[in-house]
């Protein structure tokens, strides 16, 4: 009887490595479409039984639009990626893929956006606070 892939850690963590490393080679040398552009896969999610594999992509592109096109391109492309990827990755059973957009670098770039205008706001307010406080130890009538 064979054992069950679930007493094998990380073998799925594993996996889905090696099918981002794999899908991003083939996307970079045997997709010509010019639509998809430069992306980075960032991260890939199979389900247990590795018959779905969502892959996370980012884009040079960051219009809605842009991300629009190269996602459907993605998603048109996956039977083409899933035979390629079958002969570079030898399991059982090969995963549906299916492509999202990755949101986090722009949820970080607005986060960090963010810190900074409290930073400047906050080093704004010190500098006036500092301005308008009377200077202590400093006066001119007590050392005449």
């Amino acid at each position: 009887m064979a054992k069950n892939s679930k007493s094998i850690p990380g073998r799925g963590l594993r996996v889905a490595d090696q099918i981002q490393r794999d899908l991003s080679v083939i996307i970079s040398a045997e997709l010509k479409d010019p639509r998809v552009g430069m992306i980075t896969l960032t991260e890939v999610q199979v389900t247990p039984d590795y018959a779905h594999a969502k892959v996370y992509f980012t884009s040079l592109r960051d219009s809605p639009e842009q991300i629009k096109v190269t996602l459907t391109c993605l998603n048109n492309a996956s039977s083409f990626l899933r035979m390629h990827l079958g002969k570079c990755l030898h399991i059982h059973t090969l995963p549906q893929l299916h492509f999202f957009h990755d949101m986090s670098t722009m949820h970080g770039m607005a986060m960090s956006k963010l810190i900074d205008e409290a930073m400047a706001t906050s080093k704004f307010q010190s500098e006036s606070d500092q301005d308008n406080s009377p200077e202590s130890g400093t006066n001119d009538e007590s050392a005449s």
